[in-house]
């Protein structure tokens, strides 16, 4: 267990790399067909092979997994389908004891509707002050408080016996906490204490900027600020005394945060608040020279004035995998807009996530890695009828959902369900037939592989430090950068080979040279001039 500390916390997490775990998909070590705290244990001597620094895990906690997991009926349980308590405390000394931390994340915009709070709410208890109830409007009160939407899809309200209404950014199996009231505020600090002292080193904030909602729950207005539920002012005061109790711990604090204002995300990562957060710019940019370095270019600056570090990803679990999506004939695809039977490259799309892989792992700051990006696995496209997304569902089924990134990873080509550990009846969400050329077992030893790249680079590195970003001048469409001791980065995104500059060593390629030892097409180098 740890315990608080007013020593100053080593700041490892500025030039981390950072594993995510989705835990359901991630490896099954009892044979049910749902990954849990058992299967990662067992596969902790491949993370620690892989070279991570830190393991993020989506939510573990006791849920109806009716988003994944993102609605929480008690923090301070594991959900059974996963494990217990006792096993994720093993889990979280085991990865340190290999040198990898642990990051949890939680989910205070919202709880699960089987929470107890909720479910005294609805039985008219007090608890009904700790949410968003309303009475309707119309003549019976049969229509929705406000005009807000919801995030998949629909009404952001639910109407229940009685005739009053509830607000759901989200799903309606999952409340939004009234962030008004002192026992919410309460209630999230001690949780935080009770992950930080089972030895957490950092807690992620999923939908940070969405806890506080206007009081008066007006109806939405296309540029009204301060927004009524998004970014407003008096977050940063519980951002603020959560900082407190991180530093007790040397804990740090990473914030989902989708604002488009570069001056107010900054705000969050003041320095007694929250330590990172996310970057969506780089993630959703097309696979374009210019978009790509206007986003690295931005991203450093907005993090410039208050010091904190960016952070870099290519996919997470809510959207389209890498290769899938550099593979799109339309380079500007939107990431967040699925689409079934959307026609892919998929060596295109593998090329260009290797060159990605690369880029990203020599920038300035940490680095997210979601799992399976490490064996360039692709987008799935699941059958409708083994579709789970409630975003599926909200959107009438004209999206798919995010099923398809959050396939359960292949671990061995010739094992039953690609070594995954599912029993006879399967992996929770079905594994397409080709998934065995993509396992572990099968990249392991194969110093072409996608792993091995991912491997390479991670070791290699630290060598970057903490050194800043130098542009260096090169043609249309080709990207290079130096840091520190002359580690330098080229990416070719044009359609033509490019001339690689003057060096003494090629440290690492994203792919082979051409006979004239030039960069082809949608590649990657890391040399040493």
């Amino acid at each position: 267990m740890g315990q608080p500390t007013h020593a100053a916390p080593k700041e490892w997490w500025r030039s981390a790399v950072i594993y995510q775990v989705y835990v359901r998909s991630f490896a099954d070590g009892d044979g049910d067909g749902t990954g849990d705290l058992a299967g990662v244990r067992s596969r902790l001597p491949y993370l620690a092979e892989l070279g991570v620094d830190a393991l993020w895990f989506t939510p573990w906690y006791q849920s109806p997994l009716k988003d994944g997991g993102y609605d929480v009926a008690d923090y301070r349980a594991i959900d059974p389908a996963f494990g217990t308590l006792a096993e994720a405390e093993k889990l979280i000394a085991e990865a340190r004891e290999l040198d990898i931390r642990t990051i949890v994340d939680i989910v205070p915009n919202h709880v699960s509707d089987q929470h107890p709070w909720f479910r005294a709410a609805l039985a008219g208890g007090p608890e009904r002050e700790l949410f968003h109830f309303r009475p309707g409007r119309g003549a019976r009160g049969e229509l929705p408080p406000n005009d807000w939407r919801s995030q998949f899809g629909g009404p952001a309200w639910t109407r229940v016996d009685d005739g009053d209404w509830y607000l759901h950014l989200f799903a309606p199996e999952q409340p939004d906490l009234n962030w008004a009231h002192p026992a919410v505020r309460q209630e999230h600090k001690d949780i935080l204490r009770f992950w930080f002292e089972r030895g957490v080193a950092g807690v992620r904030i999923d939908s940070a900027a969405l806890l506080a909602k206007d009081p008066r729950l007006p109806d939405f207005v296309e540029g009204r600020d301060p927004h009524p539920y998004v970014d407003r002012d008096e977050l940063h005061t519980v951002y603020r005394s959560w900082r407190a109790i991180a530093d007790e711990y040397g804990g740090i604090f990473v914030g989902e945060v989708w604002l488009p204002d570069t001056e107010r995300f900054a705000r969050y990562l003041r320095p007694d608040e929250l330590h990172t957060a996310f970057n969506f710019s780089f993630m959703t940019c097309p696979w374009e020279a210019g978009r790509l370095r206007r986003s690295i270019d931005e991203t450093l600056a907005e993090h410039a004035p208050v010091g904190a570090p960016a952070t870099w990803v290519l996919c997470n679990h809510d959207v389209t995998r890498t290769v899938t999506r550099y593979g799109r004939a339309d380079t500007g695809f939107d990431f967040a807009t699925k689409a079934f039977g959307t026609p892919t490259d998929l060596a295109l799309g593998t090329r260009r996530a290797r060159a990605a892989a690369l880029l990203s792992l020599a920038l300035p700051g940490a680095v997210y890695v979601y799992q399976g990006e490490e064996l360039g696995l692709p987008e799935v496209e699941i059958p409708v009828d083994r579709i789970q997304d409630p975003m599926h569902f909200r959107s009438g089924g004209e999206d798919p959902g995010r099923d398809g990134c959050r396939v359960p990873l292949p671990w061995a080509a010739e094992a039953p369900w690609a070594g995954f550990g599912a029993g006879e009846t399967g992996p929770w969400l079905p594994q397409p037939v080709d998934w065995t050329s993509y396992a572990v077992d099968r990249q392991q030893d194969d110093p072409a592989s996608m792993l091995a790249l991912y491997r390479e680079a991670i070791r290699i590195r630290p060598a970057f430090g903490e050194a800043p970003l130098t542009w260096l001048p090169t043609p249309e469409g080709v990207l290079a950068f130096t840091r520190a001791e002359g580690l330098t980065c080229v990416v070719n995104l044009t359609d033509t080979p490019a001339d690689l500059p003057p060096h003494t060593e090629l440290l690492l390629a994203s792919g082979p040279l051409d006979t004239e030892d030039r960069l082809p097409e949608d590649t990657a180098v890391w040399l040493r001039v």
